[in-house]
C-alpha cells in the first residue's frame, strides 16, 4: 500500500519530492518560467547558451552567470540547492532570489560549447549585461564573487524577467525583518570562510557588498517604524 501511494502522488508535488510545499511552489513558478516560450516559440529553459540574473525583492541585481549546458540546468543548480561554487560559499543565497532575467542566446544553438567564437560571444553577453546591471544598482555591485573578463560592450538579445515567488508567499519573504534576519545568517559564511581560509579579493569584495546591503535593509527598517538614527551633535566632537 505505501508503494501505491508513493506512485501516486503528483508528480513534481511536495510529497513526492520530499521537499517543503513552500519550496515545491517556488520550484513550480522556475519550471513554468523556464518553460514559457520565446517569441521563435521555443522554451526560453531549453536555450543552450544564455545570460541569466537573478534579482532581490527590492528588484536590485544579486547575481549574473552564463551558461553552456542550457539555462534550465545552470539556472536550476543554483536555486534548488544542486550545490553550485557561489551557493556553497555564501555568495549567493537563493532565499534572496524574487525574480529572474534570462537573455537567451538562441543564434548559438548548434555550436560547440567549447568553440572559442561562442565563448568569446558568452563572455561578452555576460560582460554587457554586467555592466548594464552596475548601473542600476544602489551599490554599484553584485554579489558575483569571480571577475567578470572585460570585453566590449554588445547587444543583446531579447530578455525575460519574472518573479518566481508565487504570490501567497511574496509578502511574508519580503519583509524585511525575515530578510535582515537571512541576510546576517548568509554574511556570517563568508566572513568565517575568510577568517579560516587564504581567499581571493573576490570573496572579500561580496563581504562588502553583502555588508553594505544589510546595513540599508536594516537601516531602512528602523526609519520605517519611526526610528532616527544618531549622527552626533558637531559641537561635541
Amino acid at each position: 500500500m505505501s508503494s501505491k501511494k508513493r506512485d501516486d502522488a503528483p508528480r513534481g508535488s511536495a510529497r513526492a519530492s520530499g521537499v517543503p510545499p513552500e519550496v515545491a511552489a517556488i520550484r513550480s513558478q522556475i519550471r513554468d518560467f523556464l518553460d514559457s516560450e520565446t517569441t521563435d516559440g521555443q522554451k526560453i529553459g531549453n536555450a543552450k547558451f544564455g545570460i541569466y540574473a537573478f534579482f532581490d525583492y527590492d528588484g536590485e541585481p544579486v547575481y549574473v552567470g552564463q551558461t553552456y549546458e542550457s539555462l534550465r540546468q545552470r539556472i536550476g543548480r543554483h536555486l534548488t540547492n544542486q550545490r553550485t561554487d557561489a551557493v556553497a560559499m555564501s555568495v549567493l543565497d537563493p532565499f534572496e532570489v524574487a525574480e529572474i532575467e534570462v537573455w537567451p542566446m538562441l543564434e548559438l544553438a548548434g555550436t560547440a560549447s567549447r568553440d572559442l567564437r561562442t565563448k568569446a560571444l558568452l563572455d561578452a553577453a555576460e560582460y554587457t549585461v554586467f555592466q548594464m546591471l552596475l548601473k542600476k544598482s544602489t551599490f554599484g555591485a553584485v554579489l558575483n564573487e569571480g571577475d567578470i573578463a572585460r570585453t566590449e560592450i554588445v547587444p543583446l538579445p531579447k530578455s525575460y524577467r519574472q518573479r518566481i515567488i508565487p504570490a501567497e508567499l511574496y509578502n511574508n519573504r519580503k519583509h524585511p525583518d525575515v530578510r535582515i534576519a537571512r541576510r546576517a545568517t548568509t554574511i556570517a559564511n563568508p566572513a568565517r570562510v575568510i577568517s579560516e581560509r587564504d581567499v581571493s579579493k573576490g570573496l572579500r569584495r561580496t563581504l562588502v557588498t553583502q555588508a553594505q546591503r544589510l546595513e540599508k535593509l536594516a537601516a531602512d527598517r528602523f526609519k520605517e517604524i519611526g526610528g532616527e538614527i544618531p549622527m552626533g551633535d558637531p559641537e561635541e566632537l
